[in-house]
């Protein structure tokens, strides 16, 4: 058996099918493309679904990947098994209509034995019940025993209608001492002895809606292997997370820890916890993830928060997370360069998450203990599943963390009550997806000859290749029809990078085609998406091509602008800065990134002046095809998640901009005319965008800009270079004013204290004052109710002030009363309740509102009951 790294691992696979003639391609980001129904990419195969459904031509009939994956349905298994892990690296290769099992089954064999030495002996086959071609093949070619080949009625592949088939997974002996002890102790069973490693998918039918499966015509082959098992395999380690893809981060959070690997379960497991996730987070960031409280992003919040969690466990009080970067970006040096590259990004993404969850967590321990005394004198034992849940949903506040808290106390949490709250949650997002997401419907393709269709910026005519509708190819379509159109060749810019598709007219011998959009697909061919707006357009037939230049050329002014503006900001802001998304059109430009601040308005001035300092030098604007290691050597920047080629393009704007992008620019940079930011905001943790309008956009944008400057100046009746000095004027006036008022709100709520205090009552020994009173805001209120308090000593506390159709509540209560049982926040939430409102605070002090302002008669008196129940 060889001893190999995980990196020498990667890399004998992708060369050994590139000896059997695959394409070897590199992982895909894990953010899906043109996919809307995954979140994250969870399987080699997930990349090629187009491929496998013989709808697309695959740029090679062979192909064979390392592909970075995230999984998260056994989450909570994590640390606890050998093998569960929540980011993974899946070894595949993949036939889509060319070679099958028996290329398949030799291939693996040959990988495992040759390649990698694996004893033969120790290799077990399993098939399904009825794949008698895979048993032959198994026995016969490769001279597998028959009885260490396993028939298993789950070896079959399939995920509802579709391509599916039956699958021959490969397992490994790792011996007695791994296993369970028990006599039936056999291939399947669930202990660590036999460990698959391998799993052959053979696609060969086609699942319809009734379950009747027809053969594929062109069958095909994915399989799958997860890196770190068979690297644990070769280093002899008994888990994933001893290997060197894992164990350089268990060794990193055991130091900083202060505790060793291998001599505590439970300390192991949020050590191999921290390690899984540690990695899982530096990738999905790398790859243009952001944590957020939805998608993919909660999926990263979600596993960078249960870190910080086991890391409490341990002892860890600290923020730590940030250095885990450094740790990984070393174990994928080979693998993945740009996580070294972007390693103060990533540090700092991380960084603000993390001091983020800290202070949820103070904030949630507040919260629990408050409903644990709360619990204490109701004389409960059990916190429902619903606040739970509120505490986790939320605050953020991990359950588990929520559970040991309450077993200190004596208590239990209510799991059940929280899993269907959960489950309710779920249900309710999976529902908001389903409402928001667009379907890609793609027809079958398979007998498209794409490499016969081309991309010419200069065409003027093509023939009518395809036409689709609905998804359904047709021969013809008619005046009305809203038709998609593939051409033979092309001058429609196809949306990508940000960059909207072009519009124009296909004009044929009988009918005219509106185009209003221009896509392509995953395999990259052109489809033009329109309407017939006369007569009729028939495939096969000649017709002439109509780009509307001028719409874009004023989306090629925004996209120029928004590599200045790229550019620009790295200068003003710092390298950290980069593109995280952009959308350009005609009218403006909006372009999304990384930054950890407000930007502020001088730093927005210098951007502008920079970029318009360029624009008016009048720059070229290049462009070259090259490789991307000479790209690279260039200096371009390449975006976030995006997958690019051997060939790139590289578009310049002299030395200041550099960039690899497939879009339309100006030719030089005075074409822009004027660039103009006209809004800057964040839009998430560490995420900023800027909205811009250049060339005609700009000049709307100043031409309305200036109409309201005139307008205001004539509402102030003075002219717009005096409007300044005019509005300091009138401020100045307010603020005297505002004083004015102050004062006299001060002097009625002293006269208010006074007729309060004269209506002071007496409760079991308790001096209690309640009333209405008159408050403009909540912060007048609750000044009115120290007052009272101040002057009472001791005592209790309760105003309502009616403030338009709202009403406003305060409860206040001094430290005796509060050991006599009085608790404010428990008064409020009453009170408040019988005006239509809520709210709630602590013993001593508590606020609320409500919307029947009516009612505060009515609610002022529950107060009154409520106290009188409360004092011991």
């Amino acid at each position: 058996m060889k001893q190999l790294t995980g990196n020498e691992l990667r890399k004998l696979f992708l060369d050994f099918f590139a000896s059997k003639d695959h394409l070897i391609q590199s992982s895909y980001s894990l953010i899906p493309e043109n996919d809307p129904s995954l979140l994250l990419i969870g399987a080699g195969m997930a990349p090629f679904k187009p491929f496998f459904t013989g709808k697309m031509k695959p740029p090679h009939t062979r192909i064979s990947t390392s592909q970075k994956c995230v999984r998260t349905g056994d989450i909570e298994n994590v640390g606890r098994t050998a093998r569960h892990h929540t980011f993974f690296e899946m070894l595949g290769n993949f036939s889509f209509g060319d070679y099958f099992k028996k290329e398949a089954i030799a291939w693996a064999w040959e990988f495992l034995t040759e390649k990698l030495e694996l004893p033969q002996d120790k290799l077990w086959i399993t098939i399904h019940t009825g794949d008698d071609e895979a048993f032959d093949i198994w026995h016969n070619d490769i001279k597998i025993p028959a009885d260490r080949i396993i028939r298993l009625e789950e070896n079959f592949w399939e995920i509802g209608p579709g391509p599916c088939g039956p699958c021959s997974e490969i397992h490994i002996d790792l011996g007695e001492e791994r296993g369970c002890g028990k006599p039936g102790c056999a291939v399947g069973c669930d202990c660590d002895r036999y460990l698959e490693i391998w799993n052959l998918v053979f696609t060969q039918f086609d699942r319809d809606e009734n379950g009747n499966y027809t053969p594929l015509a062109k069958k095909n082959i994915d399989t799958g292997a997860g890196l770190e098992r068979i690297a644990s395999v070769l280093q002899h380690k008994r888990s994933n997370f001893e290997t060197d893809l894992l164990y350089p981060i268990i060794d990193y959070a055991a130091n900083v820890a202060g505790v060793t690997y291998g001599q505590s379960a439970k300390n192991d497991v949020s050590l191999k916890v921290i390690a899984d996730h540690g990695r899982s987070m530096t990738v999905m960031i790398a790859d243009g993830v952001l944590p957020s409280n939805e998608g993919r992003g909660y999926v990263l919040r979600r596993i960078l928060r249960r870190a910080v969690r086991h890391a409490r466990l341990l002892g860890i009080e600290k923020p730590f997370l940030t250095d885990i970067v450094d740790v990984v970006s070393r174990i994928f040096a080979e693998a993945y360069p740009d996580i070294s590259d972007k390693k103060a990004y990533l540090k700092k993404v991380i960084q603000l998450e993390e001091e983020r969850f800290h202070t949820t967590l103070t904030q949630g321990i507040e919260l629990l203990n408050k409903h644990i005394q709360e619990l204490t004198q109701a004389g409960k034992t059990t916190l429902d599943g619903t606040t739970a849940f509120k505490l986790y949903d939320t605050f953020g506040f991990p359950w588990e963390l929520t559970e040991e808290i309450l077993s200190e106390h004596n208590m239990t949490l209510d799991k059940q009550g929280f899993n269907q709250a959960m489950n309710e949650q779920r249900e309710r997002a999976r529902a908001a997806r389903q409402d928001n997401e667009e379907q890609v419907v793609i027809p079958d393709l398979s007998d498209l000859v794409t490499e016969e269709l081309s991309y010419k910026p200069d065409a003027e005519t093509a023939k009518v290749v395809l036409l689709f509708k609905a998804g359904k190819i047709v021969e013809e379509a008619f005046d009305g029809d809203e038709i998609a159109v593939i051409l033979d060749v092309t001058p429609f810019y196809a949306e990508g990078g940000g960059q909207v598709g072009d519009t124009g007219l296909i004009t044929g011998l009988l009918g005219k085609i509106e185009v209003n959009n221009t896509r392509k697909l995953p395999d990259g061919t052109i489809y033009h998406i329109g309407q017939v707006s006369e007569g009729s357009i028939k495939t096969g037939e000649t017709a002439d091509l109509t780009v509307d230049f001028a719409r874009r050329r004023h989306i090629a002014r925004n996209h120029t602008a928004t590599h200045l503006l790229h550019a620009a900001l790295k200068q003003v802001l710092g390298g950290h800065v980069n593109q995280a998304g952009s959308s350009v059109d005609d009218s403006r430009l909006r372009f999304d990134f990384t930054h950890f601040a407000p930007v502020t308005a001088e730093q927005l001035a210098e951007v502008e002046e920079i970029v318009n300092d360029v624009i008016l030098n009048n720059t070229s604007v290049g462009i070259i095809e090259t490789t991307q290691d000479v790209a690279r050597e260039m200096g371009a920047m390449a975006l976030f998640g995006e997958k690019y080629g051997e060939q790139v393009r590289v578009v310049m704007v002299d030395s200041f901009s550099k960039e690899l992008c497939g879009g339309t620019h100006v030719d030089v940079t005075a074409e822009i005319g004027l660039f103009k930011i006209i809004s800057e905001a964040g839009i998430g943790a560490g995420m900023r965008r800027i909205e811009a309008v250049t060339g005609y956009g700009a000049h709307e944008y100043l031409k309305v800009q200036t109409g309201l400057i005139k307008e205001a100046s004539a509402l102030l009746k003075t002219r717009p270079e005096e409007m300044v000095t005019r509005l300091e004027g009138l401020n100045g006036r307010v603020r005297d004013l505002e004083k004015e008022v102050s004062a006299l709100q001060t002097k009625l709520a002293k006269n208010e204290v006074q007729d309060l205090l004269a209506a002071i009552k007496d409760i079991n020994g308790v001096q209690v004052v309640i009333g209405q009173v008159v408050a403009a805001d909540m912060e007048n209120l609750r000044a009115t109710g120290d007052m009272v308090r101040d002057r009472l000593q001791s005592g209790v506390v309760v105003l309502g002030a009616v403030n338009g159709d709202k009403v406003n509540f305060i409860a206040m209560a001094t430290a005796d009363c509060v050991k006599k049982g009085i608790h404010a926040g428990n008064i409020i939430k009453e009170t408040a309740k019988a005006a239509g409102g809520g709210g709630g605070g602590r013993p001593d002090m508590a606020q609320a509102g409500g919307k029947q302002p009516e009612k505060i008669g009515e609610a002022l008196q529950i107060a009154e009951q409520i106290i009188k129940t409360q004092i011991k």
